[in-house]
């Protein structure tokens, strides 16, 4: 697999040189290709490329083993690919899908984030316990320990927090970025998974994925102040855009919950078969794609009705998801 030339640390522009070697390899997208949709499956290590306009998969690209997360970089020039067992990242183009760039040496990064202020690029490693802390470059910082099985990260925006569930030991962490230590840690629910930060920062709201509720903890106070109802396995957050409503996977239950966050209430429920899992929401808010963990299918929702307008099978277990001209993550 060729490895490129190292991407400026900013995330800015590649240099001339390195540009017309991807240009002379090939791998420079039309912009045409802006109207795909990049599954990870996780199952069988390699990425889906799906047709946005047509709805069907184009071609399929082994990656790395156990693909599970992905997150687009802070200035949205690359699509980061996290790669649990290969211990890798593997950067795509958000318009294509093409690889350009692999970096080595990160330690099962099995969910990943940038804090808001871009300085922090956080790996969460399940099946290791512990969090590390890298620099925008993707050097190691900090490697800090955690209690069993951390899943996801979550941030406060002023960057201050990263807030960390731990999935086997029922608990949630919150990690001080400037110190680089666990600030507190809390009893939760059963098995917590995603994690979201509501826009005032007063709440973080847990997917309580060995349960049917999602916890609701005032940061203040680190007390549970409310377990809102959802479907059971209830897994992960994304937003839908407007600041106030954000959507609820809930694997078991095969739903997905609205949840207004000023009201701290489902507003609404949509039928998702296959494990629904992890979501995008397109820019108009028409669309909702959701990956049928169990299916091997990506589902695709209509907004406007609540019903499935196409279902697109992929690879074995499919998990993140991402297309460019999606919602506002607030």
């Amino acid at each position: 697999m060729i490895r490129h030339t190292v991407v400026s640390a900013k995330f800015g522009r590649p240099r001339r040189a390195v540009a017309a070697l991807l240009i002379g390899f090939g791998v420079v997208a039309a912009d045409a290709g802006a109207q795909v949709a990049i599954v990870l499956n996780s199952g069988e290590g390699t990425v889906s490329i799906i047709d946005k306009v047509k709805k069907e998969e184009i071609k399929r690209i082994p990656v790395g083993k156990e693909p599970h997360h992905l997150m687009a970089t802070p200035d949205d020039q690359y699509l980061i690919v996290a790669n649990a067992v290969s211990n890798d990242l593997v950067l795509l183009d958000p318009k294509s899908g093409e690889i350009k760039r692999r970096i080595d040496k990160i330690s099962d990064p099995y969910q990943i984030g940038f804090s808001p202020d871009k300085k922090w690029f956080v790996s969460v490693s399940l099946r290791l316990n512990r969090t590390d802390i890298y620099d925008g470059d993707f050097k190691l910082v900090k490697r800090i320990a955690t209690p069993k099985a951390p899943s996801h990260v979550g941030f406060t925006s002023d960057s201050k927090l990263a807030l960390i569930t731990l999935q086997d030991s029922n608990q949630l962490a919150a990690i001080d970025l400037a110190t680089q230590a666990v600030k507190w840690t809390i009893p939760v629910g059963l098995m917590p998974a995603g994690v979201w930060v509501t826009p005032d920062d007063k709440y973080a709201l847990i997917g309580m994925t060995g349960a049917d509720y999602v916890e609701v903890v005032e940061l203040a106070t680190r007390k549970t102040i409310k377990k809102i109802k959802t479907g059971k396995g209830a897994h992960n957050f994304i937003a839908m855009g407007d600041a106030r409503r954000i959507l609820v996977s809930n694997r078991v239950a095969n739903t997905v919950n609205i949840i207004d966050q000023q009201t701290l209430e489902v507003v609404d429920t949509i039928k998702v078969p296959g494990g629904p899992d992890c979501m995008e929401l397109t820019a108009d808010g028409k669309e909702l794609w959701v990956t049928s963990r169990w299916a091997k299918k990506v589902t695709i929702i209509d907004m406007a009705t609540k019903q499935i307008t196409k279902q697109i099978p992929v690879g074995n277990s499919p998990h993140g998801i991402y297309f460019m001209g999606h919602a506002a993550r607030k």
